[in-house]
């Protein structure tokens, strides 16, 4: 038994820490410390989604370039068809660059969501190193 009667003190000890009386002051419970909410600046919450919506749209830049303009429309006006190894490489660099960016100011701020967006980015930044492993192949021939 801990003091007062009360069962539940820790081994060996007589004293279950900060007690306190209910309104009638007939008994004594512990004290329970009200959890505290992370504290979460707005702004680099809103930092860290603007990042997000910035790398989520060079990635898919990157993707309409390698898809649709490079193959169809460049043969169209003319330019040369070795063109899109060179844009698509620059391009997956930056966009790599602004994932990297975007999972670091997530994590920075401490937002809610920075796990599932880290797999996110994880997942695209994999997907444009292929495409870079791609366009570096095809430039060296």
């Amino acid at each position: 038994m801990g003091r007062l009667g009360v069962p539940g003190g820790a081994p060996g000890s007589d004293t279950l820490g900060p007690v306190t009386a209910t309104d009638s002051g007939s008994s004594a419970t512990p004290a329970s410390p009200a959890p505290e909410a992370p504290a979460v600046d707005a702004e680099a919450s809103a930092a860290a989604q603007q990042g997000f919506s910035r790398s989520i749209v060079i990635s898919g830049i990157r993707c309409v370039l390698t898809y649709v303009i490079l193959p169809f429309v460049t043969p169209l006006i003319g330019l040369a068809p070795g063109v899109g190894p060179s844009i698509g490489l620059v391009v997956g660099t930056v966009a790599i660059a602004a994932n990297v960016f975007s999972i670091r100011r997530f994590w920075k701020a401490d937002h809610h969501w920075k796990k599932p967006i880290t797999v996110l980015h994880v997942s695209v930044i994999v997907l444009l190193s292929i495409l870079l492993y791609l366009d570096i192949t095809a430039l060296l021939g």
